[in-house]
């Protein structure tokens, strides 16, 4: 193998442009290839054990799937150029925040403009998972396998809430977001300053992967929020692309007196996707209740690499939403839990200040009666936490 870092993704894959644009702006040498490749079907697949993007072959030969994993494994290694993570524990706090609503809060708006608009995206989106599948396969054999596979996307929209009846609703909640997202950008260049860190990739995986790259979404995007899409093209690049900034007094951020920019943006999270979050967990809880005979280190389903385990009702935006409960938020949930329950006591006093300042507070305490763990690159259930 090369000594070059091999990603298997494809360029319209949500969670792929979070580890790609990691790579770029952290000027690691990569290499891009898809899920067709010989290596991923005769060596990742077996091993990984489900058909699923992103994954990593390291030059060592050791293999990392999923995005969190693959940023972290990485930083850890002291492959960044930038820090992952801020040095100060709450901005630490909401990198790990921006981590679980970049990948997991913003799919709903994702996944709507992507597939409920046609007759601006369809052929794009056609010619975009075409990446795919081997260049050897007919244009006949493509439709076929085409239609299957966005026939599966298609219907996970639902399982996310992103139906034409929520429509509305969906894109005045994006609405609001890229807003309080440009006015944040008028003073940093990055979502919690002066560089680039966990906050700013997390958010690439939707930003880029469906919102800046699909036509009708890219459109929204350029017209109304240019300094957004500014910013998605400065973390997908190695280049700083920040001349705007110029005349910034290049100021870090202080814990105690954060913009009022960023609260307004945790506010906004704490809107969207705390009720969601928050029904997910009471689900999984009685989930639990319900197979007390459970085995830690299964995921207490008949195919263990399944990653839903049912559908959770809550009212978000003065509507009922059923949507699709997935463990793996759980997963990503317990790391900003267990970075504040390590913190110091004066670091914890200022991450539960501004927690509850934006509404956010119930996410230091929302918890699973077991820990979501990884084990041989899938989710399942640890021990029964006491």
């Amino acid at each position: 193998m090369s000594g070059l870092y091999k990603l298997f993704g494809i360029p319209s894959s949500l969670y792929t442009a979070k580890v790609r644009s990691y790579f770029r702006k952290q000027a690691i040498p990569f290499e891009e290839t898809g899920p067709w490749d010989q290596q991923y079907q005769q060596e990742v697949l077996p091993q990984i054990g489900r058909m699923i993007m992103p994954v990593l072959a390291c030059p060592d030969g050791t293999v990392v799937q999923d995005g969190a994993d693959i940023l972290h494994h990485c930083s850890n290694a002291g492959l960044s150029r930038y820090p992952l993570l801020p040095a100060s524990p709450m901005l630490r706090s909401i990198a790990y925040l921006f981590e679980l609503f970049g990948g997991e809060g913003l799919l709903r708006a994702a996944m709507h403009y992507r597939w409920n608009f046609d007759e601006i995206n369809l052929d794009t989106i056609r010619s975009e998972f075409r990446c795919l599948f081997p260049a050897h396969v007919s244009d006949a054999d493509y439709e076929n396998l085409w239609q299957a596979a966005s026939g599966q996307m298609r219907a996970a929209t639902t399982f996310f809430g992103a139906s034409v009846e929520n429509a509305t609703v969906i894109e005045s909640a994006y609405a609001e977001f890229l807003r309080l997202l440009s006015e944040h950008l008028v003073e940093y260049p990055y979502i919690l300053g002066f560089e680039p860190t966990l906050a700013d990739f997390s958010l690439m995986g939707p930003m880029y992967g469906h919102l800046y790259r699909d036509p009708h979404p890219a459109q929204v995007m350029r017209r109304t929020a240019p300094r957004v899409a500014r910013w998605v093209e400065r973390v997908n690049s190695g280049e700083e692309n920040r001349s705007e900034y110029a005349q910034a007094a290049m100021t870090p951020m202080n814990d105690n007196q954060l913009p009022d920019t960023l609260i307004q943006l945790l506010e906004f999270i704490a809107t969207e996707y705390l009720p969601e979050i928050t029904a997910h967990v009471t689900f999984a809880n009685q989930w639990l209740d319900d197979q007390p005979d459970l085995s830690a280190g299964t995921n207490g389903l008949d195919d263990p690499a399944q990653r839903f385990i049912g559908m959770a009702e809550f009212e978000w935006r003065d509507r009922k939403l059923t949507t699709v409960v997935m463990p793996y938020r759980f997963y990503l949930l317990q790391v900003l839990q267990s970075h504040y329950d390590e913190a110091s006591h004066e670091a914890q006093q200022t991450i539960k200040g501004v927690y509850q300042r934006t509404g956010l507070a119930p996410l230091l305490n929302l918890r699973t009666r077991r820990p979501v763990e990884r084990r041989n690159h899938l989710e399942v259930w640890g021990e029964p936490i006491e």
